[in-house]
Parts: C-alpha cells; structure tokens; sequence
C-alpha cells in the first residue's frame, strides 16, 4: 500500500470517526445521565466521565488536528503557538481517557472484591475527588509538551505547523520525559488492568465456589442465584470495556517499543514503518468510540433507554399533533 492511498483511506477514516465518536459518547452521556440504567452511582459517574473524555479526545486529536489539516491547512489552528496547545490539550484529554478507564476497573474491583472497602470507595463523593484529582494531575504532566514543538517554517514572522524537536529523541532529560509519559499512558495502564482483572477473577471463581457449595448448587445446576447473576453483567461489563482499551492500544504500544528499542527515529520511518505507526493511531482514535456500543451490547437497560430515547422526538410530536 502507497502513501497516496493510505493517505484517501485516512482522508474518509477521520471525518466518518469524528461525526460518529462525538455523536455516540453525547448519546451515551444523555443516556447515563438520567441513571436508569440499573448500574450504581459509582459506575454511572465513571462512565459518564469516560464518555466525557472520548469526544475532547475525537475534538483535538481528530477535528483540530487530523481534519483540519487535511481540508483546512493553511488556518490560524496551524500557527506553532496554537497548534502546540492543541498537543498539549490532545495528550491530556488521551490521558484522562485512559486513565478513567483504569480508575473505573480500580472501582469494580474494590466492589467485587471487598465489601468492606466498598461501602466508603464506591461512592459519589469519592468518585469526583478520583476523577478531578486524576485530571488535574494529568494536566500538569501534560504541561511541558508545549515546548516540544518547533516551527516548520517562519512566513512573515509568523511561526507555521509543528514540527518535534529532534533534541526530543536524543536528550536525555527529553528521552526520560518521553519514557515517563509512554510507560504512564499506556504501558502502566496496560500492566495495572490486567492484574486487577486476573485478581477479579480469582476472587469470583472462589467466592463461586464457596456460594455453589453453601446453596447446593452441585446438585442444583439449574437454581437461580440473582446476586450471581447482577455480579456477571457486572464482570462482562468491566471485562469488554478494558479489553476493547487493550486491543485497540496494542498497536500503539508496539509501536513505541519499536522505535525506542532500535533507537529509529520515526521521522526516518520507511513506507511500512510509516502505515503501522499511523494505524496505531488510528485503533488509539477508534477506541475513544466504541464504549457505548459496548454499553448497547453489554446491558439490556441502556438498550431500553437508547429505544426510548429514539422514541421520544416520534411520541412528542404525536402528542403536539393530537
């Protein structure tokens, strides 16, 4: 594949993404927010903060970033001043989207887990002191990006395009930086849900244990247990959504790997260096778009609730007309 043509596939890839991430994540919001999904306070804050994240992410990395430097080059969103604060605002928003992922898998683990722990973690207070702590944290890291960037060219003493300094892949304190932001968003990440999800999962095949030889079930296969059951849909759910993370990252990943463990700089990428890298970030993008088809898959109320939803706009005018 050439670069002609990748470069059409990404040319209808990001608008088609942005139109959809932005419109699905609202959706998923609206639905959330009205808290008849049947999901407690804690995960209904998570998720909504999630599907909050999701489209500040599709708005920087996409729409002022990939979009409007395919149709719109050229635009005050290409002076190297701004555009370094749209790097700076794109990371951060990745970051929180990450990181509100790992917070939540953190929070179904205490409520699977521990039913100690449970009753003061998962709680609403306690949920916006993780999410505004973890954000502002996130934000600061982020802060020294702005001065990553370089122009491409200076036009009538105007700064365009941003260009990354190449002392950011040879100085050390640079190299370190690039390390830490790496290995915080996603390698960390990557490492932390899986291992609170292999503990999740040993915890629930001995608490099923203990459960199925306390009610009899050896001999009882077909004995409903609804606490069981609410545990499942819960597993299911936080199963899917930090799997879908892991999957549509792991591209990514590699790829950072790659070039820190050759040492290549990936200016110097060759054609099919390039395309990996660029479907990386392609999957890293999807993956900020795909969580509230998993809620649709995963959970039979939020479908009634997106039905009803649907419905509404029909049944007001039917109403008006009447």
């Amino acid at each position: 594949m050439e670069y002609p043509v990748f470069y059409q596939i990404e040319d209808l890839y990001y608008p088609i993404l942005a139109a959809v991430g932005v419109a699905v994540n609202l959706l998923a919001i609206v639905i959330l927010s009205r808290g008849k999904c049947g999901l407690c306070t804690s995960t209904t804050c998570y998720l909504v903060a999630m599907a909050t994240s999701d489209p500040l992410v599709i708005i920087t990395e996409v729409m002022l970033n990939r979009v409007s430097y395919f149709y719109i080059e050229g635009s005050f969103l290409d002076i190297t001043p701004v555009c370094a604060i749209i790097a700076v605002l794109l990371r951060a928003a990745t970051d929180c989207s990450v990181w509100f992922t790992v917070t939540f898998t953190f929070d179904r683990f205490v409520a699977i887990c521990s039913q100690k722990l449970k009753t003061k973690y998962c709680t609403g207070n306690t949920v916006a002191v993780v999410l505004a702590t973890t954000c502002i944290l996130l934000c600061l890291k982020n802060t020294p990006f702005y001065f990553v960037y370089e122009p491409r060219w200076i036009s009538n003493n105007v700064p365009w395009f941003c260009a990354v300094k190449s002392s950011y892949f040879t100085e050390p304190g640079w190299v370190g930086f690039d390390w830490f932001d790496k290995v915080l968003t996603p390698l960390f990440p990557f490492v932390l849900i899986l291992f609170l999800n292999a503990l999740t999962v040993r915890h629930i095949v001995v608490a099923s244990r203990v459960r199925k030889a306390l009610m009899g079930q050896r001999k009882r296969e077909n004995h409903s247990d609804p606490a069981m059951e609410s545990r499942r849909k819960s597993v299911i759910l936080l199963f899917t959504i930090s799997g879908n993370f892991i999957l549509l990252w792991l591209v990514y990943v590699i790829d950072f790997l790659y070039y820190n463990i050759t040492g290549k700089d990936p200016e110097d990428y060759n054609n099919f260096e390039y395309i990996f890298q660029q479907v990386g970030w392609m999957l890293r993008t999807l993956s900020c778009c795909t969580n509230t088809f998993i809620y649709g898959v995963t959970q039979s109320k939020f479908r009634e609730q997106f039905k009803s939803l649907l419905k509404y706009p029909v049944t007001a005018i039917i109403k008006l007309m009447s």
